[in-house]
């Protein structure tokens, strides 16, 4: 599942459970690329989050993004882990996984 997040939504939408929330920008071609693998998990009971960080300045503050894309990992709202660029579907679940038994 993606959902498309923003300043008014973001702490209702990742404060329990685990997300992954992608900032990204319309104009960064690596996110267009991203967005290729995201779409995997379009039917899938992972739950993904885009933050466009034109649009959302304050979360790029917040979280203190530099680079496009960048991604965040939220357990019950609180941040675990952040990383940034291209990562495959693959990438992006093991990722999940290791912060699932945590």
């Amino acid at each position: 599942m993606i959902v498309e997040l923003n300043e008014q939504n973001f702490d209702k939408e990742t404060s329990q459970g685990l997300k992954l929330v992608e900032f990204y920008a319309t104009w960064c071609m690596y996110c267009k690329k991203q967005r290729i693998e995201l779409e995997g998990f379009e039917n899938s009971d992972v739950w993904v989050g885009i933050v466009d960080g034109d649009e959302s300045p304050n979360l790029v503050k917040r979280f203190e993004i530099e680079a496009y894309p960048t991604f965040v990992l939220l357990k019950g709202g609180r941040k675990v882990l952040t990383f940034s660029g291209f990562h495959s579907r693959s990438q992006l679940l093991a990722k999940l996984m290791s912060h699932m038994q945590a």
